[in-house]
């Protein structure tokens, strides 16, 4: 990865004060098994050796990214029991916006029939990281009291079905998260936020926006698809996420033997399994989702995360150590007390 000349800054600040009150998450009906790809020259057992994933969910052609986001919304309302006119704020978590304005949190309000103001976080694979922290901050100074904050991203269709190595990490999903006012005893004890611009290069969709408009020619040659250096994307990602999660554990005055979850963007399972060895938590403490759903990107964490919930695993006062990463690059890493 190019070095840069000025380090970035990782500096850590709590937030506490601040609970999930209620989770929901959707993924579209249709799984499609590593086998189903073969037909595009994907090899299944590669696939599930590189990247540790069986299936992914995809959307259908006329469902959107606040479509999937407004379904997961109305669940974790339900089960807050609360009204989506009782919303003071919206932030959504999103790579794959229904288009570039108005913003796709704008659409997921008119689909609830709130009133609240909403805002997109544009994060990549780190999004829902950079969301939460945003929501819990407005909450924190008072400024919110019912603050939703959702990942959603239809990333089949960032690929390009003809790259054979990437095609097969991505699919479709959505997961939100509802916040309010807690005890001091609740929320972040330690988080960080962080970018490295100059890695850019290394994982981005270089067409369709305004330093290189959409044309004929940059269709033809799939400049609107995901590009990535996946080597250097992998090293990266294992040291930086397991610097950033050893400093937000030891901020927060605890042991990474202390440590009940360990919920990490479910890029690749071996990403995962590097940075558990790193960090020393075993792989039973890792909440695992990408071989059932692949790279969700924002909704990755936030899935894992509603999953651990409904199974009962996920308890009040637990230590979930969370860490989001990707493109930009960015990262968002924090200790977070249940």
């Amino acid at each position: 990865m190019p070095q840069s000349e000025v380090a970035p800054r990782n500096w850590f600040f709590p937030i506490t004060g601040v609970a999930v009150r209620a989770m929901g998450a959707y993924v579209p009906p249709r799984i499609v098994p590593n086998e189903e790809l073969s037909s595009l020259g994907c090899d299944a057992d590669w696939i599930v050796q590189r990247t540790g994933i069986h299936e992914r969910r995809r959307a259908d052609d006329a469902v959107a990214t606040s479509d999937l986001g407004a379904m997961a919304a109305r669940v974790c309302l339900d089960r807050a029991g609360i009204s989506a006119r009782d919303l003071d704020l919206i932030v959504l978590a999103t790579m794959t916006p229904d288009s570039p304005s108005p913003s796709t949190a704008c659409h997921v309000q008119r689909l609830l029939g709130s009133s609240a103001a909403s805002m997109d976080v544009s994060a990549a694979c780190a999004g829902f990281m950079f969301a939460l922290v945003t929501g819990m901050q407005f909450v924190k100074t008072g400024a919110s009291q019912n603050v939703l904050v959702v990942g959603s991203d239809l990333m089949t269709r960032t690929v390009h079905p003809k790259d054979v190595k990437t095609f097969p990490l991505f699919g479709d999903g959505a997961a939100a998260v509802l916040l309010g006012p807690a005890s001091e005893s609740q929320g972040f004890l330690s988080v960080t936020l962080g970018s490295q611009g100059e890695g850019a290069p290394l994982l981005q969709i270089p067409a369709g926006g305004s330093r290189e408009p959409l044309t004929a020619q940059a269709i033809e040659e799939g400049r609107q698809y995901l590009a990535m250096d996946g080597r250097a994307v992998f090293k990266w990602a294992v040291r930086q996420v397991a610097d950033s999660c050893r400093e937000a554990a030891a901020r927060a005055g605890v042991t990474l033997a202390d440590i009940d979850h360990l919920v990490l963007h479910q890029a690749n399972l071996r990403i995962m399994d590097a940075v558990a060895r790193e960090l020393g938590i075993p792989m039973s403490k890792v909440a695992v989702n990408v071989d059932r759903y692949g790279n969700t990107s924002a909704a990755s964490i936030p899935l894992a995360l509603e999953e651990l919930a409904q199974s009962g695993k996920l308890q009040p006062g637990h230590r979930v150590l969370m860490s989001g990463f990707g493109a930009g690059l960015a990262w968002g890493t924090g200790l977070f007390v249940w």
